[in-house]
């Protein structure tokens, strides 16, 4: 385990979800905040632009009550996720934002950028890059990231194809940061397995999806649960970069999952302006390949407290009584 900075210690359980796009929102992030592990949404989410002002106070305000009012377990921190990919031209608006509210963590995303994160150390934030390989991850610190998210095969969304335990062990070789993993991570005992590789978090995405909090539909979030890691696929086409989306929503949007053209990211507008692709694929559900072990729309507060106890079980099956009881 690597040393924390101190908005990365103390949580509930040693778990970051993951920012969604669509479906991340106050709602889901206070409730994962609350649970003890740190709630992410993508900056992005908020439309039009003066929204993220609004949710970034109603976020603020409401974790500075929950803290409050429960001093001996406060909220886990949040973070906002950054795309900081030149495509994205809202992304002044949006770091001013953040650092108007000192979000705790940010989320950097399609590229490091050294004035982005100078920007977020200059009031105390930390900064987590998502990687997909080695040697991104190197970039990634070079330029100032204080964390790595190492977004191995199986994850949601943009995704890399690396397996967990090639991209963890050749990071871990030099690099002694704060380093969670991503892809299909759904159980308590997926979270054990990723320290027990070396990560210091389990990154979680898809299964937050089916949640009363999450900003999806009905639909999707049934998909979700009726769905397993053959329903996923693999395609660049929706965003120009590599992602894991659900068989379903490509299906019910006309095209064919398994003949996909190739997506050009020079083409896309992450921001969602009019007549943009990134828009015109709103309903194409990204999902992970962790899909399969969940089996019920719940409350996110119901999930987590699932998490912790089968992270507690997957312990206790590790080492014996006595040897916890010591650690």
């Amino acid at each position: 385990m690597s040393k924390l900075p101190a908005a990365l210690q103390n949580l509930a359980l040693p778990v970051i979800g993951a920012p969604l796009f669509i479906v991340s929102n106050p709602k889901l992030v206070i409730e994962q905040c609350k649970a003890g592990v740190i709630g992410a949404m993508p900056a992005l989410n908020a439309r039009p632009a003066a929204q993220l002002d609004e949710w970034l106070h109603e976020i603020t305000e409401t974790l500075a009550a929950y803290d409050k009012a429960h001093p001996g377990r406060p909220a886990a921190p949040f973070a906002i996720n950054q795309i900081v990919h030149k495509s994205n031209d809202r992304l002044d608006h949006d770091m001013e934002m953040a650092m108007k509210y000192k979000v705790p963590v940010i989320i950097t995303s399609l590229g490091a950028r050294t004035d982005v994160n100078d920007a977020i150390h200059s009031y105390g934030g930390v900064v987590l890059h998502d990687i997909i390989n080695n040697t991104f991850a190197h970039k990634a610190v070079d330029k100032g990231a204080d964390g790595l998210i190492a977004v191995a095969a199986g994850a949601g969304g943009h995704a890399g194809v690396k397996s967990p335990f090639a991209l963890i062990q050749e990071i871990r070789q030099w690099f002694d940061g704060p380093l969670a993993l991503s892809g299909s991570i759904s159980t308590g005992g997926a979270v054990l397995a990723a320290q027990a590789m070396g990560a210091d978090f389990g990154y979680i995405g898809s299964a937050f999806i089916a949640t009363h909090e999450a900003r999806a539909s009905d639909a999707y979030k049934q998909a979700i649960v009726d769905g397993s890691s053959d329903d996923i696929v693999y395609s660049s086409l929706f965003t120009g970069v590599h992602g894991n989306y659900l068989k379903a929503s490509i299906r019910a949007a006309g095209m064919d999952p398994d003949n996909l053209p190739d997506g050009d990211i020079k083409t896309m507008n992450f921001a969602g302006g009019e007549g943009s692709k990134s828009k015109a694929w709103k309903d194409i559900w990204g999902c992970g390949q962790g899909i399969g072990a969940v089996t019920e729309v719940t409350s996110t507060a119901a999930f987590v407290a699932r998490l912790k106890r089968e992270y507690r079980e997957a312990q206790q099956r590790l080492l014996p009584a006595e040897a916890l009881e010591a650690a």
